[in-house]
């Protein structure tokens, strides 16, 4: 039953952040100052880790499918294998799980802090809903940075799995790009971007829902940042694999 009430308050809070978000931007009334601060300190504790995450990544599977493709004799389609580890779902899953564990965490302990302080119990005796002051804001923020973070991983990933596959597998560059070009299809960007947009939100909810109901001093805090990420992480995965199944059910892999 404490579940399902949990489930039902973030529901809740998610009807009602929609619900400001699209009656504050039509009355031009959103908090602009507060959404863009959200976003440059939520992008520059991701932003980083996403470069540092891609260059393995890339080189990864750069290595890893490389050598496979070497004793098949088909190591011209090393793009295509790129294209589809990276693209597809490396990056998707990498920017869920870095907006998880660290712009989930932010979030939570910031909102958290704030609770225990006795500040929201101030915003709601002052008539302020602090989920249109300071839920929207962060919502929209993680909405903004989602694809930024998305976009990272895939240019740098794939420029590391080029930079390994010409320069240690002995792959023509034309070859890689042509192989790239046949399998990444502007498809696999919009279901990519589709997977962190949902996660996004569901993470934004889940943090400041578990921020806004610390209580307990500091360890009620961080253990509101430790659920948040947790069940950031978990979401995020059944989010993509939920798209990633619709991907494959109406549009199946194919060489263009």
């Amino acid at each position: 039953m404490n579940s399902l009430a949990t489930v039902g308050r973030a529901v809740a809070m998610a009807v009602a952040s929609i619900r400001y978000l699209v009656t504050d931007i039509a009355r031009l009334r959103l908090p602009a100052g507060e959404t863009i601060q959200q976003s440059w300190s939520l992008l520059s504790v991701t932003a980083f880790p996403a470069a540092l995450m891609a260059i393995p990544f890339g080189a990864m599977v750069s290595v890893q499918v490389g050598g496979l493709l070497h004793q098949l004799g088909a190591t011209s389609l090393t793009g295509a294998a790129s294209a589809l580890g990276i693209v597809r779902q490396g990056a998707p899953a990498a920017a869920s799980l870095l907006m998880g564990g660290a712009a989930a965490a932010a979030i939570a302990s910031d909102l958290g802090t704030r609770t225990i302080r006795e500040e929201i119990d101030a915003m709601r005796a002052m008539g302020v809903d602090p989920v249109q002051r300071l839920v929207v804001p962060r919502l929209l923020a993680m909405l903004l940075i989602a694809p930024v973070i998305l976009a990272t991983l895939i240019f740098v990933g794939v420029t590391a799995c080029f930079v390994i596959a010409v320069s240690v597998s002995n792959i023509s560059a034309g070859s890689f790009w042509a192989s790239f070009g046949s399998f990444a299809t502007p498809v696999d960007l919009v279901f990519a971007l589709l997977k962190v947009l949902i996660g996004a939100v569901f993470m934004a909810i889940i943090s400041c829902l578990r921020g806004l109901e610390a209580k307990g001093g500091p360890r009620g805090v961080a253990d509101a940042v430790n659920a948040a990420v947790v069940l950031s992480v978990v979401a995020t995965v059944f989010i993509t694999l939920v798209v990633t199944q619709l991907q494959t059910m109406f549009y199946p892999e194919q060489l263009v």
